[in-house]
């Protein structure tokens, strides 16, 4: 049985600085935006916002939330399966989530942020540890992290401006690791 004993929050961190410079970097040049951020209609023109778009955020409040629950997503995620693993089912949600994006959004359309790389750890946690209480900021008692999953999907539906086909992709990613990861390891009950 492999041991994740050593857990640090490299990767983790370095993914968060990261956001965070480029959100900097956007602030002074909102133009990246559009250079970086995923929009159907240039996709082949610009390949590479496939991955870039997972590091831009359009306001503060979104690269709040996004890295708040980046930060405890993926703190739990990692002590599970490792600093690789995480990583891996990071970037796949994020990149499944886009190709979402590509297939379902409006061409002209452009997507930012790493909600969708980061429903893929909370869909791989709901099926690993489903009941692990979590809290949510406008609900007072802590909640099942399956249901703030569904939750946060429910309101992706409900908002314009929220990328839903990008949550949806990273979400389905992260059930189906989640079933693996769970089938492959039992000692993921909680």
């Amino acid at each position: 049985m492999r041991s994740y004993s050593t857990f640090t929050l490299n990767a983790i961190l370095f993914l968060i600085a990261l956001n965070v410079l480029i959100f900097i970097v956007t602030l002074v040049r909102p133009d990246a935006i559009f250079f970086l951020g995923l929009q159907p209609a240039n996709f082949l023109h610009r390949p590479w916002t496939i991955i870039t778009n997972l590091f831009v955020h359009g306001s503060f409040g979104h690269i709040f939330f996004n890295m708040i629950s980046l930060y405890f997503l993926g703190s739990f995620f990692t002590k599970l399966v490792g600093e690789k693993n995480f990583l891996k089912i990071y970037f796949a949600g994020g990149v499944l989530g886009n190709i979402f994006y590509l297939l379902l959004a409006s061409p002209f359309s452009v997507g930012i942020g790493a909600s969708g790389a980061i429903f893929a750890l909370g869909g791989a946690l709901a099926i690993m540890a489903p009941k692990i209480p979590v809290f949510i900021f406008f609900i007072p008692v802590p909640v099942p992290l399956w249901a703030a999953m569904a939750l946060f999907l429910i309101i992706s539906f409900l908002f314009r401006g929220i990328a839903w086909q990008a949550h949806l992709g990273g979400l389905i990613l992260g059930l189906v690791a989640g079933y693996f990861f769970k089938k492959k390891r039992r000692a993921y009950y909680i």
